[in-house]
């Protein structure tokens, strides 16, 4: 059947690019047709080739994900809503670089493979030129939101596919990448996709206004809608510009407009709103303003420039440990050979953390991660945990049964947190799964095919818990030949590093940057940290919280990283703060405005830490 589709397709698309002039009309839509004519004149491809799309190899995607980590990162979020309001449709969702190559992929594991087979993957490149039409690649060429629909495609490889795809630009009006909607399977009728390509032109527009809003809050920000509900959630303009009024960035929206009113874009935020009225619009209030002249006003928000922080430098070193980047390199080679991982280390040394991003960086990155702390569930649990069950196989199961952790993780990876922990009858049957790549849940008849690669982590020895007969030798074995242990905080070479990743974590999850004063940096690097990675995290974590300015200083730390006693007197156990208050207090002459913006505090948080300290201020008497 495919053979006979490929050749009508190929009469079809013969005909018609060769006979266009001749014929009354032409079957596909103008964009469409142009694209097919470029694929066979231009690029000469051959419409019956049945070759699924190229693919990058590991080094060039991993080069193309990381020059595009900032676009990825912003989109990420709406790309995950979008997924899942088609996935029940059988949709995959890409998101490809201005190249057209796929740097972000979602796809439920239940179509993962036939989709792969399509060429639905991540790192395959959609560019016309390589694959004549198809959704993404129409994009590139014509800038606007497209439905490529199944024999639309030139190449017979791909006219299964139904493909809804739409631009996202930067502020400047450059081409970001490419959102795309994908599906193996669809009904005949193009119309039947216009309710898709709505949400992925929608989602589209919100990754550009989202890039936009993180890329123009150095800059005074406009945003405006005819309907005051949806200034803020879905502006049609947003413009920014400099202090002298010069327009520095446009969303495609506003871009068209202009274009479409003045024949141009325009270089001075005057040329689109007066100044007066501008100047009387209170920041982040909502008013309603009138623009070129148009008789309708616009719902309009004004944001005022955000200014960076003052902040002390925690340095910039961002080398991680040599011994932690050979564990990782290490892992993924064996990891990506089927074979089973055992991460070791002292409890908080990073075993999850350094599990997820084997994960991330290994040939399964874009199947489920599925994470079990084995010493977390009650014993009499984990075995219905793990391997789930179907309807009625025990008093209080669910009358629809439960998809277990291994069945979850297929496709993917499953991370055993405190494998030692395991019962031993568990052990068992992990064993026989790992050996054998099938499940069966509690209850059910027949097994399930399962492909699933594992990571175990322990903090215990394992060797002794075999001796103590409470750990299988056999897994110990199979898992124990490929061991990595990581070393525990106080020994690594990348402190600095792992605080500036901690602390940018913090500014991303609050919107706040927040650095580190020296005294304070001083204490951090030279504490031994007990509870390793984790402790700092919750130590960095406490201090942004209690930290009244941009910079953390030593009384903004935990007692026990000053080395104070919980119930110590203020006076006697506050010596370094003490210290630099009273360093920066001479340093500007006594004076409390400087020194506060010194010390990167309040003027009233100031006066309360000169008291707590017992420091007296000249005049005061």
């Amino acid at each position: 059947m495919l053979a006979v589709n490929s050749k009508d397709h190929v009469d079809c698309v013969s005909r018609v690019v060769r006979n266009a002039d001749r014929l009354p009309q032409v079957p596909v839509p103008t964009l469409i047709f142009d694209s097919w004519r470029r694929s066979m004149e231009q690029h000469h491809l051959d419409p019956g080739s049945l070759q699924g799309p190229r693919i990058l190899t590991e080094p060039l995607l991993k080069e193309c994900r990381e020059r595009a980590e900032l676009f990825m990162r912003i989109a990420s979020e709406e790309v995950g809503q979008i997924y899942n309001r088609v996935r029940h449709a059988d949709y995959c969702m890409m998101l490809t670089d201005a190249q057209g190559q796929t740097i972000d992929h979602r796809v439920d594991a239940a179509i993962r493979s036939d989709c792969r087979k399509a060429g639905l993957y991540l790192g395959t490149c959609w560019s016309e030129a390589e694959e004549g039409t198809c959704g993404v690649a129409t994009v590139l060429t014509s800038k606007a939101p497209v439905t490529v629909h199944k024999r639309d495609h030139f190449r017979a490889a791909f006219i299964g596919l139904t493909c809804s795809a739409a631009p996202i630009f930067d502020p400047q009006g450059n081409l970001l990448g490419v959102l795309d909607a994908s599906a193996l399977k669809s009904p005949d009728e193009r119309r039947s996709q216009h309710l898709v390509r709505q949400m992925v032109v929608q989602s589209a527009q919100a990754i550009e206004n989202a890039f936009f809003m993180h890329s123009a809050r150095q800059h005074w920000l406009l945003q405006a809608h005819s309907t005051p509900g949806y200034v803020d959630s879905q502006p049609d303009l947003l413009l920014a510009w400099d202090h002298d009024g010069r327009l520095q960035a446009l969303n495609s929206k506003a871009r068209q407009a202009l274009r479409r009113r003045l024949g141009r874009i325009p270089k001075h935020i005057g040329e689109v709103f007066d100044l007066d009225a501008l100047r009387r619009v209170t920041d982040q209030s909502t008013q309603q303003l009138q623009w070129l002249g148009e008789p309708g006003p616009m719902q309009v928000r004004i944001s005022a420039p955000r200014r960076k922080p003052a902040r002390a430098s925690t340095g910039t070193d961002s080398r991680i440990d040599p011994r932690m980047e050979e564990h990782l390199r290490l892992a993924v080679r064996v990891k990506d050979r089927n074979l089973p991982v055992l991460v070791q280390g002292e409890t908080g040394a990073g075993k999850e953390v350094f599990a997820r991003q084997l994960h991330a960086h290994s040939t399964r990155r874009d199947g489920p991660f599925v994470a079990v702390n084995c010493a977390a569930i009650p014993e009499n649990l984990i075995e219905s945990e793990l391997f789930g069950y179907v309807a009625g196989a025990f008093t209080g199961a669910s009358s629809k049964g439960v998809t277990g952790l291994l069945l979850q993780a297929d496709g993917g990876t499953l991370f055993l947190d405190e494998i030692g922990d395991m019962p031993l009858a568990l052990q068992t049957r992990l064993l026989r799964v790992m050996a054998e790549g099938e499940v069966a849940p509690l209850g059910a008849a027949k097994t399930r095919a399962v492909d699933i690669q594992v990571i175990c982590a322990s903090h215990r020895d394992l060797a002794t818990l075999v001796s103590a007969g409470t750990f299988r030798e056999d897994l110990y074995f199979r898992l124990g030949c490929a061991r990595f242990c990581l070393p525990p905080l106080r020994e690594r070479t990348d402190k600095l590093a792992l605080l500036n990743q901690l602390l940018a974590q913090q500014a991303r999850g609050s919107g706040i940057s927040i650095g580190i004063g020296a005294a304070a940096l001083e204490l951090l690097l030279g504490y031994a940290w007990p509870g390793n990675v984790r402790q700092l995290h919750h130590v960095l974590a406490y201090a942004c919280a209690v930290c009244d300015g941009a910079t953390i200083q030593v009384a903004d730390l935990p007692v026990e990283i000053r080395g104070e006693s919980l119930d110590a007197p203020v006076q006697d156990s506050v010596s370094p703060q003490r210290q630099l208050v009273l360093d920066a207090l001479i340093r500007h002459r006594w004076k409390p405005v400087p020194t506060a913006q010194a010390l990167g505090i309040s003027r009233a948080t100031l006066y309360r830490r000169v008291n707590q300290l017992g420091i007296e201020m000249p005049g005061k008497h």
